[in-house]
C-alpha cells in the first residue's frame, strides 16, 4: 500500500488532540523592512577590518529547526488500513489514526478515511473522517453502508485547499458492524453532476487489528487549565 500523510494535519486539526502538522505559510517569509544580508565583497568596515563573511552556522541552524518539526510517519500496516501517528522532537508519539486511501473504479484516488479512538468518556466509541475532493456537492452529505446495509449520511464539516471532510461519531455497536464486516460502501455527489452519484469501497480487511492499537485522543489543554489554585 502507499504511503500517503496528504491530509494527516487536516485531520490532526479536527480531531483537536494536540498541535496540528500545519504551519503558517508565511512563516519563513521576511519580516517587513527587514535588513538584507551583506554581499560577500562588502566594503571594510570603519575600522578597517572587512566585514564578515557567511556563517555557516546560520544554515545549519536553520536545518536543525526543520528537524525539529512533528513528524507524520506510518507506524503499522494491517492488510488494507494504515496507522499513522505523530512524532514529536522529544521521540513522544500522539494523535494515532487508522488510514485508508479510497479509489475509484479507474483505481484513481477518489477519497482518503481515517479513524479515531475519541477522548475517554465520549458519547462514541470511534470517530471517523472521510476527505473527498473539494468538486464534491457538499449539500448531499456522504452515505456510507456496511455490507449492503442501510446507509448512514454523514455531514461535511470543513474544507480546506486539499478536500472536504465528512464526520461523524461511531457507537459502539456501529463500530463492532465495523469490525465483523468484510467492506463499506462510501458514496458522494459530485457537484458538476448532481444528478449522479460516486462510490468507492472502503475496505474492512484489518480493521479491527488497526483500531486495537490506538489510544484514546487527549483533549488539548485549555490556557490556564493545571494550574496552582490560589
Amino acid at each position: 500500500m502507499t504511503i500517503r500523510l496528504t491530509h494527516l494535519s487536516l485531520i490532526a486539526a479536527l480531531m483537536a488532540a494536540g498541535p496540528a502538522l500545519a504551519q503558517d505559510d508565511t512563516a519563513d517569509a521576511p519580516a517587513e523592512g527587514a535588513a538584507e544580508a551583506p554581499a560577500d565583497d562588502a566594503a571594510p568596515t570603519e575600522g578597517g577590518e572587512d566585514a564578515p563573511g557567511p556563517n555557516p552556522d546560520a544554515d545549519m541552524g536553520l536545518q536543525g529547526m526543520q528537524q525539529s518539526q512533528p513528524e507524520a510517519f506510518v507506524k503499522a500496516e494491517n492488510e488494507d488500513w494504515q496507522v499513522q501517528c505523530i512524532r514529536f522532537p522529544d521521540g513522544t508519539e500522539a494523535q494515532c489514526q487508522m488510514f485508508q486511501l479510497l479509489t475509484a473504479n479507474d483505481d484513481q484516488p477518489l477519497a482518503e478515511a481515517y479513524l479515531f479512538k475519541p477522548p475517554q468518556g465520549s458519547q462514541f466509541a470511534a470517530g471517523l473522517n472521510i476527505v473527498v475532493p473539494l468538486r464534491t456537492l457538499l449539500t448531499q452529505p456522504l452515505e456510507i453502508s456496511i455490507d449492503g446495509g442501510a446507509p448512514q449520511q454523514i455531514p461535511y464539516m470543513m474544507c480546506s485547499g486539499e478536500g472536504c471532510v465528512a464526520r461523524a461519531g461511531i457507537a459502539a455497536a456501529q463500530l463492532n458492524q465495523f469490525k465483523a464486516g468484510a467492506e463499506a460502501r462510501v458514496t458522494i455527489v459530485p457537484a458538476d453532476a448532481p444528478d449522479q452519484q460516486v462510490s468507492t469501497t472502503m475496505s474492512l480487511a484489518g480493521f479491527t487489528d488497526s483500531f486495537d492499537t490506538l489510544e484514546p485522543a487527549e483533549l488539548p489543554t485549555q490556557p490556564g487549565q493545571g494550574a496552582a489554585q490560589q
